[in-house]
């Protein structure tokens, strides 16, 4: 879908697609109107998106911004989704809106018509915790916006427990840092209202692709992740380029996007490797990257931060065998039986692979891809319909 600076998209269902119960709370020939804000429409947001609207039996309307200038969405987002909130015709039973924008700016310049409409925010990141780098240094100035946002809305909610427990850690570790009227009591009134709303993922699409997983010799390890600091990529490039000079027989295809003007870590692995890489560089046809998502063996994760870990649950649905740090939201992606053989230590990276490697153990698969199932929109949808269904009658 191409998109204009404002975007709208509306999915209506019949009231007969709802249950008794649901009926009967809701006026005759009535489905409840929800918009759904989203200043940053891109990647994973746009995804998360499209796919609500998709499985949901609300009326959803989507009212976007194009997903560029994160700072200034966070800064002034609010201000230009107000103004066309104002010139549309909307009239929604619930607001919901991510947390790119400043939802305290949004219901103060819309009051006349939001004052009593219940607003929830969705926390697909935060920058309380989000890694800075050395050139932004911009301090607590949006994970203050976080911080407002989540004061102005009825009910928040987070797309993992671990993203919703280091939120709360920082949280007063930010306030601590200012030199009066701290506001620590207002940790208390967000925790209060605060939930976990697990991402919805739309893994069905992968199932088209699907082909038999034949134990390949050698085998496949797959990373499919941006190529930027914050997925830590020196740490397994080290790891395989280690693996390599050893003599292990694998292969390796490396995915993901590089936004950066130059890789050196990257082309310097490329070298050592030589054959054993069999895919270098970003893929954006999905046909192509489910086929390598399908074919891998193993997918491994080094990365310091992720809120949930879509390109991870995305390789496992697809009955890869997961290598991940034992921190973040990835021991919630993996059946806690297996944890052993699936997560480790930093320092033990090297020695998890190397084991892999060496003794091949034999993982269920299936078992993992059903960890994963659960986070498909055919099951999640329901879930965020009942979640936003509580708040309307609050």
């Amino acid at each position: 879908m191409k998109l204009s600076p404002c975007s709208m998209l509306t999915r209506k269902m019949k009231t007969t697609d709802l249950d008794s119960s649901q009926r009967e709370a809701i006026p005759a020939g009535q489905v409840p109107d929800v918009l759904l804000i989203e200043p940053y429409y891109t990647g994973s947001h746009k995804a998360w998106a499209d796919g609500l609207i998709s499985a949901s039996n609300l009326n959803i309307s989507l009212l976007a911004l194009p997903g560029q200038f994160w700072k200034w969405r966070m800064q002034g987002g609010a201000v230009t989704l107000a103004r066309l909130f104002e010139e549309g015709a909307y009239q929604p039973d619930l607001i919901v809106a991510t947390d790119m924008m400043d939802l305290s700016i949004f219901r103060a310049l819309t009051r006349a018509k939001t004052a009593s409409t219940p607003c929830a925010l969705y926390f697909h990141e935060n920058q309380l915790t989000y890694p800075q780098n050395r050139r932004q240094g911009h301090g607590w100035r949006y994970g203050f916006i976080n911080y407002v946002s989540a004061l102005a809305a009825d009910v928040v909610f987070f797309n993992s427990q671990f993203h919703m427990d280091i939120f709360f850690d920082e949280l007063p570790r930010m306030l601590k840092h200012f030199a009066d009227y701290n506001e620590l009591a207002t940790i208390d009134t967000i925790r209060s209202k605060s939930s976990v709303l697990p991402l919805g993922l739309d893994l069905q699409r992968f199932d088209v692709y699907q082909t038999d997983h034949a134990n390949n010799d050698p085998p496949l390890i797959l990373w499919n992740h941006r190529w930027e600091p914050d997925k830590n990529p020196e740490l397994f490039l080290n790891a395989i380029v280690t693996l390599a000079q050893e003599g292990h027989d694998f292969r390796v295809a490396i995915l993901g996007e590089n936004v950066r003007q130059s890789a050196p870590e990257f082309d310097e692995a490329r070298q050592v490797l030589g054959d054993r890489l069999v895919q270098f560089g970003y893929i954006d046809n999905f046909a192509e990257y489910a086929h390598w998502l399908w074919q891998a063996d193993y997918v491994v994760s080094t990365s310091n931060q992720d809120f949930f870990g879509i390109a991870i649950a995305e390789a496992i649905y697809c009955r890869t065998i997961p290598i991940l740090p034992n921190r973040l939201n990835y021991p919630h992606l993996v059946p806690q039986e297996m944890h052993s053989p699936c997560l480790y230590r930093d320092d033990r990276l090297i020695a998890q692979l190397r084991y892999h490697l060496t003794e091949k153990p034999q993982l269920d698969r299936e078992t993992l891809r059903k960890q994963i199932a659960q986070y498909d929109w055919a099951i999640m949808g329901p879930v965020y319909d009942a979640a936003f269904r509580r708040l309307m009658s609050l």
